[in-house]
């Protein structure tokens, strides 16, 4: 059973910094591609970010230049260093396994002064 746990999120101020985490088990991490999603309130879930298996990475035109998505194949964790937060970017934010319908549990990002 594929299992994805979010971590990192918070409360910070515009202009500041998050570095969020997705723990994944149940797959064999390296092959797959892995994204993070997120959703504010009212809204529909939309893609932030992509990485390949390869580490090629994609980004929503939106945090292009201040999000940077990562992963570690060795401890099965993709990363999302953002920078720049803006009150916009306040959601829940989700990792997903392209391909297995496995979701994570989201975490919390509000971006307020």
């Amino acid at each position: 059973q594929v299992q994805l746990v979010e971590s990192g999120g918070g409360l910070v101020q515009p202009g500041g910094s998050l570095r969020l985490s997705c723990a994944a088990s149940g797959i064999f991490f390296n092959i797959y591609a892995m994204a993070w999603y997120r959703q504010a309130p009212e809204k529909q879930r939309e893609l932030v970010a992509t990485i390949t298996s390869g580490g090629r990475t994609t980004y929503a035109d939106s945090v292009k230049g201040r999000f940077t998505i990562s992963r570690d194949n060795a401890k099965n964790t993709v990363f999302l260093q953002m920078n720049s937060l803006k009150p916009e970017d306040t959601a829940v934010y989700y990792c997903n396994a392209p391909g297995t319908g496995a979701w994570g549990q989201g975490t919390q990002v509000t971006v307020s002064s």
